[in-house]
This record gives C-alpha cells, structure tokens and sequence, in this order.
C-alpha cells in the first residue's frame, strides 16, 4: 500500500476515533447499576456520565438531570471533561493538518514539506488517544476499586458503562492511526544531495591558452 493509500485508512481511523470520543463524552452510560446481594431491583437502572445522571425505568421511560454545580463533582470527572474535551478538538485539528499535508491533496505543493506536515498531524493523534484513554481507564480503575471495597455500600457500587469500552475503542484507533502515520511520514531521501553548477558566458569553463 502506498503513502496515499496509508494517509487515507490513517483519516478514516481518525475519523471512527473522533466519533467514539464523541460518544463517551455526551453518552451518560460511564457507570450504570450493580446489582448483586440485595441490589436485584431490576425496574430502574441508574447510569452515571460526566455531564449528568440518569435513570431509566423498566418501561423505556428515561428521565436525566444534569449535576447541580461543577463544585461538587469529583476530581476524576472533573479532569475527564477537560481530557476528553481537549482530545476531540486535538483530533479535529490532526485531521485537518493531515488533510493538509496528505500527498492526496494539493494543499501543500512542496513535497519535502508534506511529510513534516503528517509528522505533526500523527503526533497530535498520538496526544489525543492518550487523553480518551486515560480518563476512561482512571474512571474504570475507581468503579472496580469501589466495587470491591466492603465499606462502600451495595446500593451505591456501580459497573462498568459502555462508554468505558467506548472510549478505550477510540483511543487505540487514534493511537493506531497516529502509529501508522509515524511510519510513513519519513522525510523522503534526496536524490545525489548535489547542486547543478552553471557557469555565466563571462565566467565560463577554464580557458585554454592557444599558442
């Protein structure tokens, strides 16, 4: 496959990525109901996002109410709104850059220019499938250490939502489309690296004494 052909499934990976950052940010489904011990009421399922909290009744009927202040939110949801936000507009931008510097475009004329240009554009990737993954995983690691603390009550452990696994989806997609790009966005080896020389008819080649 070819430089183009990469720059094109690296753009559509990007792309699948954005979209799952997208989905764990305004989907409230990053912690729904556990229920184990006496916890098996099945009618209602609570679900937990980073900007609101719902609950979903048996019947399809669902009713979300948005946190009453930024104050009282935890630490980790309150970094992970800042994260996620700041890797979808990092994505947004690496694509754009990408759509600049692809040898498919004709943005970018100068071909030694082009391949900094993905350079950049694979390091932002990179950057943004770091921060959907670690505040999905940091949000994991707390429900599965509640889940197992004995002193946190039965009603209140939670498991994990699928915007957790949507998250980390989306990252290893970024990741992998800021890899490949990393790879194949090698400043391309000149030819013989040396300069044509001209000469002016006033400085011409060494002249020759004639006798």
């Amino acid at each position: 496959m070819g430089s183009s052909g990469v720059q094109i499934v690296c753009m559509a990976l990007g792309i699948f990525g954005l979209i799952a950052a997208i989905v764990t940010i305004t989907v409230p489904k990053w912690k729904v109901s556990a229920f184990i011990g006496e916890n098996i009421i099945t009618a209602q399922v609570q679900a937990e996002g980073l900007w609101m909290q719902c609950v979903e009744q048996s019947t399809g009927q669902q009713q979300c109410k948005s946190y009453d202040s930024l104050l009282i939110l935890s630490s980790d949801i309150q970094a992970s709104r800042a994260m996620t936000i700041i890797c979808c507009m990092l994505t947004v931008l690496s694509l754009l850059v990408l759509c600049a510097g692809a040898d498919f475009t004709t943005c970018i004329e100068n071909e030694e220019v082009k391949p900094k240009v993905s350079l950049v554009s694979a390091i932002g990737m990179i950057l943004a499938g770091l921060l959907l993954i670690i505040p999905v995983s940091w949000a994991a690691n707390n429900v599965v250490r509640d889940f197992n603390n004995p002193l946190v009550p039965q009603s209140n452990k939670r498991e994990l939502g699928p915007c957790i696994f949507v998250g980390w989806g989306g990252g290893v997609l970024l990741l992998l489309a800021g890899g490949l790009l990393c790879c194949f966005s090698r400043p391309r080896s000149g030819g013989s690296g040396g300069t044509a020389k001209y000469y002016s008819n006033s400085a011409s080649a060494p002249s020759k004494n004639y006798v």
